[in-house]
């Protein structure tokens, strides 16, 4: 049976507090890593038996030499707060890896663009991803991450509040920036998403965008997190088994 499809009990090597309410946490499963492509994601089940929908969390790092994988969330509710308990050393149950990720293509010029907890699973793309890269990263208030991207290209910040980078948002910024781009790879919020889909389109420049919807099962079988799309094969698709990568030009944000 495909890992995807059963649970496995997987060793917590290392679990930490990053960020206000931002945890990393590094599990180890030498075939889970081995399976895992960029853009995909696993999902986190807790202990507590009444809470029996797993969290979907993105990957954030492939290491296939130690057989580990790299996850970074956000505490957002009791589940995520459960799962942040875990102690290093203990075992968590984890389904995975799920969805389709990104296609990396290597052009000369790629523009990434990630927000909030979008960020994390952008960090891999990166790492694999050939040629200029020109990375772009929004935030609310608390930045995170931001210092290991900087290893792959150039970062440009962008922050609500004006703390640190530009404030604003992160399409002001590249749209101020006026490079020269080839294509584009994106993780975040739906509105985020939206507005760079609206870009990319008028500009032509083709892009692949990963989107956050809230998810029950994890592999398809629920139909919980279905988003339109202009397939006129298959409209409604699943986010967490067609997706949750799409093409600007297939989904409808």
């Amino acid at each position: 049976m495909s890992l995807s499809k059963i649970k496995v009990a997987t060793k917590i090597m290392k679990h930490s507090l990053i960020a206000t309410d931002v945890y990393e946490m590094w599990i180890e499963n030498k075939e889970m890593a081995k399976a895992a492509k960029v853009g995909q994601f696993v999902a986190l089940y807790c202990k507590d038996g009444s809470r029996l929908l797993p969290r979907p969390i993105s990957i954030c790092e492939i290491d296939n030499e130690e057989g580990r994988l790299r996850l970074v969330y956000r505490v957002f509710g009791a589940g995520t707060k459960e799962i942040s308990c875990f102690k290093e050393g203990e075992t968590i149950e984890v389904l995975g890896p799920l969805g389709n990720g990104f296609l990396t293509k290597d052009k000369n010029v790629s523009v990434i663009v990630g927000g909030g907890i979008g960020v994390p699973p952008l960090l891999e793309l990166c790492k694999q991803l050939k040629g200029e890269k020109h990375i772009f990263l929004g935030y609310r208030d608390t930045v995170f991450l931001a210092d290991e991207f900087k290893a792959y290209g150039d970062v440009y910040i962008a922050t609500e509040d004006g703390s640190v980078g530009h404030k604003g948002n992160v399409m002001t910024l590249l749209k101020e920036k006026g490079l020269d781009i080839d294509q584009v790879y994106a993780c975040g919020p739906k509105g985020m998403l939206k507005a760079l889909q609206s870009y990319v389109l008028e500009e032509q420049i083709p892009a692949q965008l990963s989107v956050e919807e809230k998810m029950a099962c994890g592999i398809g079988a629920c139909v919980g997190c279905i988003c339109e799309t202009n397939d006129r094969t298959m409209k409604n698709k699943r986010v967490c088994k067609e997706g949750p990568v799409f093409s600007a030009e297939e989904v409808v944000l």
